[in-house]
C-alpha cells in the first residue's frame, strides 16, 4: 500500500510541476545531460499513443485494474516481492486514470534520449515521451514477468 501511495503521489506531483513549468511544443529541458529532458506532450491514447481520442474509456478501464488490483492486495496480502510490483502497477493504472478523467487527456513529460538512441537504430524513430505512472506499469509488468521466472526455477540440490 505505501508503495501504491507514494508512487501514484510521485505521478501526479511531476504532472503538476509539468503543467506548471513546461509548455508544450517547447525544446527539451535538460534534466541531467544525455540521459534525461523534460518535454511536455499529451496523450489521448494508449502507449505509443494506440487507440488515440479514447482518453475516458481507457481512464475507467485504467481506473477499474488499478483499484481491482489494489483491492486485490488489501483483501489478500501478499508477499513482499510481489506486493510492491502490484503496487507498481495498480499506481501507474490509477494515475494515469486521474490524467485522462480529469483532463481528458494523459500528461506526459520524460524523454530518455538513450532510449530514443535505441528505438532509432532499430528505425522505429524516437522514444515515446512519457511520465512516471507508464514507468510504473511497464518496471512492474517485467518484474512481475521475472518474478514468475524466477519463483518457476526448480531448487537446485546442494
Amino acid at each position: 500500500m505505501a508503495v501504491f501511495v507514494l508512487l501514484l503521489a510521485a505521478d501526479q506531483a511531476l504532472k503538476t510541476w509539468a503543467l506548471t513549468h513546461l509548455t508544450p511544443g517547447q525544446p527539451p529541458v535538460v534534466a541531467v545531460p544525455g540521459l534525461l529532458e523534460w518535454v511536455l506532450t499529451f496523450n489521448t491514447g494508449a502507449a505509443w499513443s494506440m487507440f488515440s481520442g479514447s482518453a475516458t474509456p481507457l481512464a475507467l478501464g485504467r481506473l477499474v485494474v488499478g483499484l481491482a488490483i489494489l483491492g486485490y492486495l488489501l483483501w489478500r496480502p501478499q508477499p513482499a516481492f510481489l506486493a510492491v510490483v502490484l503496487g507498481m502497477i495498480s499506481a501507474g493504472a490509477v494515475g494515469n486514470a486521474i490524467d485522462g478523467l480529469r483532463l481528458g487527456r494523459v500528461t506526459d513529460m520524460i524523454h530518455a534520449p538513450p532510449l530514443s538512441a535505441v528505438t532509432n537504430a532499430i528505425g522505429q524513430g524516437g522514444f515515446p515521451i512519457f511520465n512516471i505512472a507508464d514507468s510504473c506499469v511497464v518496471v512492474g509488468t517485467v518484474l512481475l514477468v521475472i518474478g514468475t521466472f524466477v519463483a518457476d526455477r526448480p531448487k537446485r540440490a546442494l
